[in-house]
């Protein structure tokens, strides 16, 4: 019998077996990321045995999905009710674990033939979907909503009126959209990670792309870990910890990247009404109940609470290295401009994906017999939307600037390190 050549023994490496434990690892990630956190907000508490159904909504919703939220209150009365938001500790932990779990079979590797990559690919894929599939079926539930003791709640008992509302999943959307998230990932996990291979025909962006898909990740990746840290800080230091432990474990990523905008100078518009306990710092829920439609910036937040600017310090430091990580791990042949051009692009992506993924839309309303309508005490709403362009814009200003600023440092720290770098002269031989 032959040996098996190295392409065939690195194939072997990932076949179903290794897609089906990548697939687990990451389900039981975000599984447990979201479990934890809806504990921690209370969620344990749902009535008719829900709090499994609504974990598993909020990792449908963590990779894309949707879920839909309705209301029935029989025919003297109407509900109103939406949800739009992605817990992005969830998305984020289960991002990492698929990463790693794709990459591991093609570590130590330069090159892999693109057929190869499709169907390591591939075979995550179909077991994702199913996985999604199991849990978008799961994730639905029914409540029996309470209206307090007034007139609204004389007006139900009167009619034998029991408002309701539930939440299901939009399937084929969920499908459709769970299935772009994991090619979102595996595609950079490629692009990030230092050693993983790629086909022949795109080594040649290797050396563009890579460098900065890495400074933005670890750029992202470190203002988590800065909001961890001030987290935990709160948490042993003021009441209520379980509320920011909640945040940390659903929505952390979702705070500390709409703070990293703002601190470019992005705006967004918001608007909070109603009884929503928001778990977001108290200065951005003052902001928000401001106004019909409250302006969130640098200024705006200032007025309330100076600390604020401190944003626009972190951003100062930490968008500079990463510019230095991303011109250091370039070809010291590129031109400062070019480091400029590619750390414009890189930042405004990072931008753009923020600006999508942290739109938050929620509201509900209870309306019997025009009592209590969406405008009264039965109804909230909120939302967050970005400024897209005007925050797209500085991103590329950011960009440019400290993309120069990083070419001309890494090429003093390389051209250092050459220098200590250099060969001693040879000792003469003794006569």
């Amino acid at each position: 019998m032959s040996p098996r050549i190295p392409s065939e023994q690195a194939a072997a490496r990932h076949g179903w077996v290794q897609a089906v434990a990548v697939v687990l690892a990451g389900m039981i990630a975000m599984g447990i990321t979201a479990t934890l956190g809806l504990w921690a907000a209370g969620a344990a508490d749902l009535p008719d045995g829900a709090f499994p159904r609504v974990a598993a909504a909020t990792v449908v919703t963590a990779v894309g999905g949707a879920v839909e939220l309705s209301g029935d209150v029989g025919g003297l009365a109407e509900t109103e009710a939406g949800l739009t938001v992605i817990p992005l500790s969830v998305t984020l932990a289960g991002a990492l674990v698929v990463a790693v779990g794709f990459l591991r079979p093609l570590r130590h590797r330069a090159v892999a033939g693109a057929g190869e990559l499709g169907g390591w690919a591939a075979r995550i894929a179909v077991l994702w979907l199913l996985a999604l599939l199991g849990l978008a079926l799961g994730a639905r539930q029914t409540f029996t909503i309470s209206v307090g003791e007034d007139a609204i709640s004389d007006i139900t008992d009167l009619f034998g009126v029991s408002p309701e509302v539930g939440f299901t999943t939009d399937v084929p959307v969920t499908l459709v959209f769970g299935l772009l998230w994991l090619a979102g990932v595996l595609v950079l996990a490629l692009l990030v990670a230092p050693g993983a291979p790629l086909p022949g025909r795109l080594l040649r962006f290797r050396e563009s792309v890579r460098p900065a898909a890495y400074a933005m990740v670890a750029l992202l990746l470190t203002y988590v870990m800065l909001g961890v840290v001030i987290g935990l800080v709160v948490a042993a230091t003021r009441r209520h910890p379980a509320e920011t432990f909640a945040v940390i474990l659903l929505g952390l990523p979702n705070l500390v990247w709409l703070a990293f905008t703002i601190g470019l100078g992005a705006t967004w518009d918001g608007r909070v009404e109603g009884p929503f306990e928001l778990p977001m710092p108290h200065v951005l829920d003052e902001v928000l109940r401001s106004s019909d439609v409250a302006v969130l910036n640098v200024g705006t937040l200032a007025e309330h609470d100076g600390r604020v600017w401190w944003l626009v310090v972190a951003d100062a430091v930490l968008v500079p290295a990463a510019a230095f990580v991303m011109a250091a791990r370039s070809p010291a042949r590129l031109r400062a401009w070019r480091h400029a051009v590619h750390m414009a692009v890189a930042l405004a992506l990072t931008v753009l994906m923020i600006c999508l993924v942290g739109r938050i839309v929620a509201s509900y309303g209870l309306s019997v017999l025009g009592i209590g309508d969406l405008g009264g005490f039965l109804a909230g709403e909120l939302f967050l939307r970005p400024r897209i362009w005007t925050a797209l814009g500085l991103a590329v200003l950011w960009g440019l600037v400290t993309g120069f600023l990083g070419a001309l440092l890494a090429a003093r720290v390389q051209r250092w390190g050459a220098a200590t770098q250099a060969p001693s002269s040879p000792s003469r031989r003794p006569p």
